[in-house]
């Protein structure tokens, strides 16, 4: 359903538009520059999800909420929190498990991988691991999303927020920018140009 004043903004409370975007485009990385709304986003996506989830936590604010039973906690969501010391012994895991069934993949967030890993030469590698991991992904039929906190600069780049590292893409990425309006969430298609083209628009919803 494509809404009447805007025609490149298409009404996708269920998700259904978004989730073939990010099946088309592996990675799918979404940027905002609020954390509370990327937590919120995350929780619509993984509630309109039936297949397995895998959600690499790496800043641990989406486990903090479930653990506080903030957010209901959902059976199809196996949680990763990788450190310095495990990366590779925990991504193997992953890459185990998604050979086996398809799921969604959620790394929450670029920043926390960032903050991790905070020498040019491993952030290199961690660019090359969730590039590893997409092109798996992609052999077996599961969807990677990446969320990351980010701000555009007075050059129209856009960047890691805080830090300013430079976010990896691909002629494969999908690049979008969430916000949200009023109470409703928005999620804009981020092109090549830096232009923003359709955008989805996702409606708060009602108790």
């Amino acid at each position: 359903m494509v809404l009447d004043k805007s025609p490149e903004q298409i009404l996708d409370n269920n998700l259904v538009h978004l989730k073939n975007e990010f099946q088309s485009h592996i990675p799918s990385i979404v940027m905002c520059s609020e954390p509370f709304h990327k937590t919120e986003f995350l929780s619509r996506l993984i509630n309109s999800v039936t297949i397995p989830i895998i959600f690499v936590d790496m800043d641990l604010l989406y486990t903090g909420y479930v653990e506080s039973q903030m957010i209901p906690k959902k059976e199809n969501v196996i949680f990763f929190h990788p450190d310095k010391t495990n990366w590779k012994e925990k991504l193997s895991d992953i890459i185990s498990t998604i050979s086996e069934e398809n799921y969604l993949v959620i790394i929450d967030s670029f920043n926390g991988v960032y903050n991790m890993f905070d020498d040019l030469e491993s952030a290199r590698f961690i660019n090359s691991c969730i590039m590893l991991l997409s092109s798996i992904s992609r052999q077996v039929n599961s969807t990677v999303v990446v969320a990351a906190l980010a701000r555009k600069k007075e050059s129209g780049e856009w960047v890691v927020s805080p830090g300013g590292k430079h976010i990896i893409k691909s002629g494969k990425t999908g690049v979008y920018f969430l916000k949200k309006s009023k109470d409703d969430l928005r999620i804009s298609i981020l092109e090549k140009n830096d232009m923003f083209s359709k955008s989805f628009k996702i409606e708060r919803k009602k108790d």
